[in-house]
């Protein structure tokens, strides 16, 4: 899975995927995400709270929550990334709101039918599932008031890193483009996400190469480049800076992994942020 902000703007999006190993830096979106752990342990950061999940845990996160996630050793999951359209009345009811905690053991029901969910299923028996699963969460959640427009501006540099990470991703440039001042920026981005923008940046782009690694036929040096790195000395640096191994291992090990044959992957972001080493190409 790679978010993208545009899908959180369909009326009717919809996802279900399920994986293992998940690691996604800090990100927000438009969308509801259903996210249950089904073996092994994942570490979940939403807003100001930390979760480590285990097998039947799950965390339902509101849109424009702040959520990352990370993988200490092993982790199966299934997620569901949905519009607030979709289920518009729990949207209205829980309108400028945000829980007091995500957390929340569904009945296996909702997993197995989220499993086996196709994209032939009607309209009508997509918003029944999800309406069914809000209303389970909400039979024990506590909402609390969010701070109106808190995390637009964030909203609005995660959107700037998608749009430009290709190109022009320096800070300057967010500056340029959002009109706020140059060291605002920096000091607010660290504050909020916990490690500066330009650490941000290097990450969204490995995490994006980790899933073009897994996903797609294309070379490294074509993915180097699909992931805004200015030269394949670039890219291998902070790929193995990042998780410790080149792409090309990393991709032989995801696909021995998944044969059976190979060791076992995961799909690390370094945990010090202060190990990735950033220059001017890089960004």
């Amino acid at each position: 899975m790679f978010y993208e902000f545009k899908h959180s703007l369909s009326a009717d999006y919809f996802l279900v995927e399920k994986g293992e190993n998940f690691d996604y830096p800090a990100h927000m979106h438009h969308c509801f995400e259903f996210l249950c752990v089904l073996d092994g342990e994942m570490c979940v950061e939403v807003d100001d709270l930390q979760y480590t999940l285990g097998a039947g845990d799950a965390l339902l996160i509101f849109p424009n929550q702040i959520h990352s996630m990370r993988t200490p050793t092993e982790s199966r999951h299934i997620l569901c990334l949905f519009s607030p359209k979709l289920v518009n009345a729990y949207t209205e009811k829980t309108s400028s709101q945000i829980p007091v905690d995500n957390l929340f053991q569904p009945d296996k029901f909702y997993i197995d039918k989220l499993d086996s969910f196709t994209e032939k299923r009607g309209i009508f028996e997509t918003k029944g599932l999800l309406y069914s699963l809000c209303g389970c969460f909400d039979e024990h959640a506590v909402l609390r008031e969010s701070a109106v427009g808190s995390n637009m501006l964030l909203y609005d540099i995660f959107k700037f890193i998608e749009q430009n990470f290709k190109s022009e991703c320096t800070l300057a440039a967010l500056a340029r483009s959002t009109g706020y001042d140059y060291s605002y920026l920096s000091r607010y981005f660290r504050q909020t996400v916990g490690i500066s923008y330009s650490e941000y940046v290097i990450q969204y782009k490995i995490s994006r190469a980790c899933y073009l690694l897994q996903s797609s036929e294309a070379t490294i040096l074509d993915i180097s480049s699909d992931c805004g790195f200015n030269s394949l000395r670039s890219f291998n640096r902070n790929f193995r800076l990042q998780l410790g191994i080149p792409p090309a291992e990393y991709r032989r090990r995801f696909r021995g992994a998944k044969s059976g044959r190979g060791d076992s992957d995961k799909k690390h972001i370094s945990e010090d942020p202060a190990d990735v080493v950033i220059t001017d190409e890089d960004v």
